[in-house]
């Protein structure tokens, strides 16, 4: 599977603290917030642009992520994220590996099943390492949603 690395998903108690602080101490650039709301798992969430280099702060709400948080504290990595191509085989070969994949709830996830609520197609891979997860994108969809978070920020899009 061709495979490319995209970010890493940060958790943050106050996203817009956090979002300040990185403005400031680092000069990233900031999209606007976005909500993710499905299952068990709501959070909130902006991208965060330093030169070429991307992550995401995450803000839990409800869910497994909350109680990450609420264990762990702030400023923990818990995922690195990448993009493919094409997620469908990217899917099938995870399977044929013996991989199941998972929704964002950790609970199996069908081929069929690949959209997200924010309009993108992602798996992602069971934890094997701790609270550490894996999470595959469908590279076109990433693209444009990076394109499309900075539109409207006040920021101009990246490069």
């Amino acid at each position: 599977m061709e495979l490319k690395f995209s970010h890493v998903d940060v958790l943050v108690e106050n996203l817009e603290d956090a979002c300040a602080y990185y403005a400031q101490v680092l000069n990233a650039r900031i999209s606007k917030t976005f909500v993710w709301e499905r299952g068990a798992l709501h959070v909130r969430y902006a991208v965060a642009l330093m030169g070429r280099e991307r992550f995401m702060l995450v803000q839990p709400i409800a869910g497994n992520l909350r109680a990450l948080l609420d264990t762990h504290g702030e400023g923990m990595i818990y995922r690195h994220c990448y993009s493919t191509p094409d997620i469908e085989q990217a899917y099938d070969e995870l399977i044929a590996s013996g991989v199941q994949p998972e929704d964002e709830n950790g609970q199996p996830l069908a081929r069929e099943n690949l959209q997200t609520p924010s309009g993108g197609r992602i798996i992602w891979l069971p934890k094997r390492f701790g609270n550490f997860s894996i999470e595959i994108l469908e590279e076109h969809w990433l693209e444009a949603f990076i394109l499309e978070a900075f539109a409207d920020s006040g920021h101009s899009a990246p490069a």
